[in-house]
């Protein structure tokens, strides 16, 4: 590489670089920013209201990559991912002022989303345009390994939010770190982004226009509507479609599945230390970070398709087997008490609800969600069995039972009572099952396995992402590839991709099966797998130069 090519690249990677510290950042973060902003609510509630607040950055990013796209295909590369850098940053940046519900009441909460809509719109057009100025100053052949640079550099988004978090939390105690008020040590990360927001838009002031879309220009051959040509007619929208169903859907849900869940199953669910979680995570993650430019640099050798798709085939395949071993390495009493203490729960199915309630209002009352609900704090794996109409749910633990109580028509108080009590009582059955209802123990945790396991996950991550921006320059001509690779890459990273944490929530909590939530990722990687094989052409030795 030129020095100059080297500059480009690093110019344009930043804007990943805060995608990814702000993301990572929010999920190390979740827990405070549900007690922040919606203390209205009970912990549970608070938290998937932060996952939610989470999924609203990315449910608009298909938007801003029309937008932002739109603007990069009629004004230019440069200036268009100056102007998202610049509201991207500021939006992580005002997280850390914006007062809690304590303080201002609903109109934290309103002012949080408001903050994570405008972060989605950015990264919208934030990848597209650079993928594409990258793309479009590599050399043919190539692509796949200058394109890669910018995915390496997600990894050392997810370093610096661990870094500074890491800092952050154990300078303080847990009560400083966690307070929601302004001083909570939790901001602070947020702040300090501000300092990576003035040295990314000072390297990009000083970039120039990319090659390919400054000769197309002056040419007088730019599009005039960027938008009706990507998806206006199905000779190219086609390849959007294909884009999004054949490579971007499997490439986020492994992405997300193996890095952000991995590490929500770690800490929630498998209930390791945050340190210990976030410490073998960065090791798996500097191991691996090499995969993204060993696989950039192999799709140049023998294609972008087989690498995507092998690694999406892998990830439906083993993604049980992998997080089962998560739980063998990082938490084995609980795995023991898995299969040696069954426990179910005993309903009349009318009276069993879907208990993830999105939008917070609903109170569950029913005997046999409270009876479920009881279990699923404590990572309780159990079996739900069709009890006699009418009857009073019942959590049979081992050879002992315990009726669950129902609040349908119950004083409030009294019902709130004696679901505590019910708790309290099926949470010390299943501890004394050999449940470890205190967490993982710190001294049984199998380090070496659990850092193996994330770094094979980390690996799987690199096959999807590596070649991914190269793939998608690659289908779509000079005049319209703005708009028409943004939107497919947000559409699949941010609903197939930014949903997967809330989902997967919900899958726990409908079935009781703490390993639920890897069915989706695992549909959706499969999926793309198909489609991708069936539908998507090899683009390695397409000349760019020439569409």
């Amino acid at each position: 590489m030129t020095g100059e090519e080297k500059k480009v690249i690093f110019a344009s990677s930043l804007g990943t670089v805060f995608e990814w510290y702000d993301f990572y950042l929010y999920g190390w973060t979740a827990a405070q920013i549900g007690k922040a902003f919606y203390s209205a609510f009970d912990a549970n509630t608070q938290f998937i209201f932060a996952l939610l607040t989470f999924s609203a950055g990315f449910l608009v990013r298909p938007l801003g990559a029309l937008v932002f796209g739109r603007v990069g295909d009629l004004v230019g590369r440069k200036y268009t991912f100056l102007v998202t850098i610049t509201i991207m940053g500021m939006s992580t940046f005002l997280v850390g002022l914006t007062p809690g519900y304590q303080t201002i009441g609903w109109l934290a909460p309103t002012i949080l989303i408001g903050l994570r809509l405008l972060q989605g719109l950015a990264l919208g057009g934030e990848y597209g345009g650079a993928a594409t100025y990258v793309a479009e100053h590599a050399p043919q052949g190539r692509r796949g390994f200058y394109t890669s640079w910018i995915q390496t550099t997600a990894t050392i988004g997810l370093f610096m939010s661990l870094l500074v978090v890491y800092i952050v939390r154990n300078s303080m105690s847990p009560e400083a770190f966690a307070d929601p008020g302004l001083s909570g040590g939790w901001r602070y990360p947020y702040l300090l982004s501000i300092v990576l927001l003035g040295i990314s838009i000072w390297i990009r002031m000083q970039l120039s226009e990319s090659p390919l879309f400054q000769k197309m220009k002056d040419e007088g051959k730019g599009s005039k509507a960027p938008l009706s040509e990507s998806f206006g007619n199905w000779q190219n929208g086609k390849y959007a479609l294909i884009a999004l169903l054949g490579l971007t859907a499997g490439q986020a849900v492994i992405w997300y599945g193996g890095q952000f869940y991995a590490r929500v199953f770690l800490v929630n669910t498998l209930k390791v230390p945050a340190n210990s979680a976030d410490i073998a995570l960065i090791i798996a993650l500097a191991i691996a970070t090499v995969g993204f430019l060993f696989f950039g640099w192999l799709s140049d050798k023998i294609g972008r398709k087989p690498i995507i798709l092998a690694g999406c085939l892998l990830g439906a395949l083993t993604y049980h087997f992998a997080f089962s071993l998560l739980t063998t390495a990082a938490n084995p009493a609980l795995e023991k008490a898995l299969a040696n203490a069954p426990v179910s729960v005993v309903a009349d199915p009318k009276d069993c609800n879907v208990l993830f309630d999105p939008v917070g209002g609903r109170v569950f009352t029913s005997s046999c969600d409270v009876a479920r609900n009881a279990l699923i704090a404590s990572s309780v794996n159990f079996k739900l069995e069709a009890g006699a109409p009418g009857s009073l749910a019942k959590v049979v633990v081992g050879n002992k039972s315990f009726d669950s109580v129902n609040g349908a028509g119950a004083d409030p108080k009294a019902f709130a009572a004696a679901r505590t009590a019910f708790t309290s009582a099926v949470t010390a059955a299943v501890g004394e099952a050999g449940y470890p209802i205190k967490g993982a123990d710190p001294a049984a945790i199998n380090m070496p396995l659990l850092i193996l396991v994330l770094t094979y996950l980390a690996i799987l991550v690199t096959m999807v992402y590596g070649p991914i921006a190269a793939a998608l320059v690659e289908l779509f001509p000079t005049r319209i590839r703005y708009t028409s690779m943004s939107l497919p890459y947000h559409i699949g990273n941010g609903w197939f991709g930014g949903l997967l944490p809330p989902i997967a929530v919900a899958l726990v909590a409908a079935t009781g099966n703490i390993y639920a939530g890897l069915w989706y990722p695992i549909a959706i990687a499969s999926m793309t797998f198909i489609v991708g094989l069936i539908f998507v052409p090899e683009t390695k030795d397409v000349d760019i130069t020439k569409t």
